[in-house]
């Protein structure tokens, strides 16, 4: 079935039900796990404005590998640094060269009107996506 995953992950809520889906998906199938964070900047006027310090990033990426190997699941990580426009290409080129037959994210739900000006990045990957795309849902 999956053989291949790719788990995209932040510093939000959605972390853990997306890493805790993966740890379960890959432990029925026996998939290879690549955890993908980006630490991302935003451009302010004319100034780019990192969103995340790098030790904070490295702590997330971490986190996520370390949970999965604690489950047993064979797993990796990759750390990027990009813009928040070009978090979702990020994802889908990251997945392709890994070779993913999944993507794992944690669904980010924003307003009606946020969403219009700045799709979320999980419905920016599902929609434009040629691999599974599974949303998480966040775990009480």
């Amino acid at each position: 079935m999956f053989h291949r995953i790719l788990v995209a992950v932040d510093g939000t809520a959605a972390f853990h039900s997306a890493v805790e889906t993966t740890a379960e998906l890959a432990a029925l199938t026996g998939a290879t796990v690549r955890v993908l964070h980006i630490d991302t900047s935003d451009v302010v006027y004319d100034t780019v404005v990192p969103l995340e310090d790098d030790s904070t990033a490295h702590r997330t990426l971490e986190d996520a590998v370390s949970i999965l190997r604690r489950a047993g699941v064979e797993a990796d990580g990759e750390l990027l640094d990009g813009l928040v426009s070009d978090v979702a290409p990020a994802v889908q080129d990251a997945a392709q060269r890994f070779g993913a037959d999944l993507i794992v994210l944690g669904p980010h739900h924003r307003g009606r009107l946020a969403s219009w000006f700045t799709p979320s990045v999980s419905d920016a990957v599902a929609h434009a996506s040629r691999i599974a795309v599974l949303l998480a849902p966040e775990r009480n």
